[in-house]
């Protein structure tokens, strides 16, 4: 394991969540005049799936701190040797860096509809233009594409552990704000629905 994996790891997240829920929730407060992360707090089946994703990411962001505090024990631990290969490391750097500008030019593309969760009190756009007309959740799809790319930059069974929770974290809520827009947009949902796939449409 280099020292480049080392810093590189924990920056990485760093700076995805700082860029993509800090400053992308910022810059749309400002211009919407409220908090955009609207996950409830409360003890609902919603609720509980928001304190998951919170719980997911704290964890994930302690796991990687201490990996460049203690790289060699870290990374040692529950390693999957027959993926430890520079050419699959390579892989999965490259999907977690072209994650990330895929989730933060959806987000720009997003503008003011950007939300974290479901904004029962505000009709939102609903946006098909851009990343959106190849996937009906760009976003998701890049978040799932990161922690896959990390697993393989990163294999062990704990990086595995959670981009499999993450995974389906995130399929649970894509469907509960499925439901949500078809609700809110009624025909013009369909028939995007029907335009674009889940994740991807080829």
């Amino acid at each position: 394991m280099t020292d480049f994996m080392r810093f590189f790891i924990p920056l990485y997240f760093i700076v995805f969540f700082t860029v993509s829920f800090l400053g992308i929730s910022f810059t749309v407060a400002r211009k919407i005049g409220k908090n955009p992360n609207v996950l409830p707090k409360d003890d609902s089946a919603y609720g509980l799936i928001g304190f998951y994703f919170k719980i997911t990411i704290i964890t994930l962001f302690i796991y990687t701190v201490l990996f460049l505090l203690f790289p060699q024990t870290v990374f040692s631990t529950f390693r999957i040797n027959i993926m430890d290969l520079d050419s699959i490391r390579y892989a999965g750097i490259t999907l977690m860096i072209t994650a990330f500008i895929w989730v933060v030019t959806a987000q720009v593309q997003m503008k003011n509809s950007w939300r974290i969760g479901i904004d029962c009190k505000t009709k939102t756009e609903l946006i098909t233009h851009g990343l959106f007309r190849f996937s009906r959740n760009p976003i998701f799809l890049g978040m799932m594409v990161s922690l896959i790319g990390f697993f393989l930059a990163f294999p062990t069974v704990i990086a595995f552990i959670f981009s499999l929770m993450g995974c389906i974290l995130m399929q649970i809520q894509i469907r509960l704000e499925e439901e949500y827009l078809q609700k809110q947009h009624g025909q013009a949902y369909l028939t995007y629905k029907k335009r674009v796939g889940r994740m991807l449409s080829l």
